[in-house]
């Protein structure tokens, strides 16, 4: 048996599909996200054999679009103040929300994941914030993904900073 990540997914009205999986872009944005994205990739274990890349979130964002679905997405978001992604999530969100992208965009492309990065404190310190929560940034690029066709390979993931982000 090859060690290459194996996934099982279940989309509405198909059958279960086993997809492999043989690289994983991990696309950063944000300090905290950097950090947790080298501690990723310094973390694999030996025996899975995937070639792993990373990439901030504010570079060459169209290319995504050339990875076909064999390879996985795994956006790692640090949501800022007031429900803010940082300049170079900022890049990213801005791209896939172009309103002239068809819905069918991310159809047979890359499969991905979201690891949201936040920090609850910013909602405590701040009387006048609109955001809903710490991780919104995250959600919103989750859902817009979800509109333009991709594939989700693993559930989205939701951190606190406040809550203390373990290793």
């Amino acid at each position: 048996q090859d060690a290459n990540l194996k996934i099982l997914r279940v989309s509405s009205a198909r059958i279960i599909t086993k997809m492999t999986i043989t690289h994983l872009t991990i696309l950063y944005a944000g300090d905290l996200a950097l950090d947790v994205a080298e501690k990723i990739i310094e973390k694999k274990p030996a025996e899975v054999a995937i070639q792993l890349h990373m990439q901030n979130a504010s570079e060459k964002v169209k290319d995504l679009l050339e990875l076909g679905p064999n390879v996985g997405v795994c956006f790692v978001l640090q949501t800022i103040e007031n429900a803010s992604p940082t300049e170079d999530g900022g890049v990213c969100l801005r791209f896939f929300k172009r309103k002239t992208h068809p819905e069918t965009l991310l159809d047979g492309k890359f499969q991905y994941t979201i690891l949201g990065l936040g920090d609850s404190n910013l909602l405590l310190d701040r009387q006048t914030t609109t955001a809903k929560d710490c991780n919104q940034f995250a959600e919103e690029l989750d859902a817009r993904l979800t509109k333009l066709s991709a594939r989700k390979f693993y559930p989205m993931g939701l951190a606190d900073e406040r809550s203390v982000l373990d290793d």
